[in-house]
């Protein structure tokens, strides 16, 4: 039995769509009220708790053999206190729940953001240091590096075997957050490229990850590790952002704005949102300026070789779908 949590998000429900292709046995973890309406497709059993209730996630691990632990805080916004309660202390209960449990593995499922805020024209890998110049509000990436920390301590404690994956910005179907917003401003004319453009990003779709999660999960040299999943190969700001708006049916991105600007008004941005105590994030923040027009790349060949991971839905397959499946979730017609 697989458990996974966060499974009606993006790359938690992906985690579980890849399971079931394989026909293995799934349980969810899911919050009371939650739409499970994709779920209820896939055959997979569910027990109704929260990563911050210690006693659900104890009932969630009888008979389980695998946790892909992917419930998280997700995005640049919000107080601390929801990043620390969900993102650290919720994985510190899930590795107390998995080790009680005997789970032969726990995959937890960190991010790239751990590295912190690299901007200079140069190449990371697992070896190099995280929590880079993490700015004050950077309550996402402190969160999940915390989250790491526990989650390899635990493996060195010898309490559950680990396997940490870091996956990149990910993107597909079922992504409730990002996509629509990318759509309408794809359409709208308002979606700007960052500097020159010729910026590799750190782009990953959203079952690729999924993928090289259950890969490393059965490999039993893969515990202890730390696994970079942080692109579907090479691909440049100004490529990624034209394939959008091809797949969109909106014209070429060919406007600019130096990278400085952006950052400087995400800030200004931030600032204003945090002193009027705004709960919804501002247009522009710098994690997404930072995300979109960085210039260090993350190697994902770790991945590549200890895994055999090959990304098997390229960019010029998964925009497309993705997009449709968006189209659809609207009941929208294809461009």
């Amino acid at each position: 039995m697989n458990l996974v949590t966060g499974a009606t998000g993006l790359l938690g429900s992906h985690i579980v769509e890849q399971l079931r292709l394989r026909g293995q046995k799934v349980r969810v973890l899911v919050r009371p009220g939650s739409d499970c309406s994709w779920l209820q497709t896939q055959g997979v059993e569910f027990c109704e708790g929260d990563v911050t209730d210690l006693d659900s996630l104890h009932r969630a691990c009888r008979d389980v053999e695998v946790v892909y632990h992917a419930a998280a805080k997700v995005g640049d916004w919000g107080p601390w206190e929801e990043f620390r309660c969900v993102t650290i202390e919720g994985t510190q209960k899930m590795i107390t729940a998995a080790a009680a449990a005997g789970v032969r593995r726990l995959v937890h499922i960190s991010s790239i953001s751990v590295y912190g805020y690299y901007t200079k024209d140069q190449t990371l890998d697992e070896a190099d240091p995280v929590g880079y110049r993490l700015y004050r509000w950077a309550y996402y990436s402190r969160s999940k590096l915390e989250a790491e920390r526990l989650a390899l301590a635990a493996h060195r404690a010898g309490r559950v075997a680990v396997t940490v994956i870091r996956p990149a910005w990910i993107y597909g179907p079922r992504d409730r957050a990002t996509v629509g917003r990318f759509y309408r401003m794809l359409r709208n004319g308002r979606v700007r490229i960052l500097g020159s453009g010729d910026n590799r990003l750190n782009v990953v779709y959203a079952g690729n990850v999924a993928e090289a999660a259950i890969a490393a999960a059965a490999l039993p040299e893969a515990a202890g590790e730390v696994f970079n999943c942080s692109n579907d190969g090479p691909i440049t700001q100004r490529e990624y952002l034209n394939l959008w708006a091809r797949a969109c049916g909106a014209p070429p991105v060919r406007r600019r704005v130096p990278y400085r600007v952006a950052y400087s008004v995400g800030l200004l941005l931030e600032c204003s949102g945090r002193l009027l105590r705004r709960r919804q994030p501002p247009f522009i923040t710098r994690y997404a300026v930072w995300l979109m027009g960085r210039r260090s790349y993350f190697s994902a060949e770790k991945a590549r070789r200890l895994l055999g991971w090959r990304p098997t839905v390229p960019y010029e397959v998964g925009i497309p779908l993705t997009v449709r499946w968006y189209l659809r979730s609207q009941g929208l017609a294809a461009p």
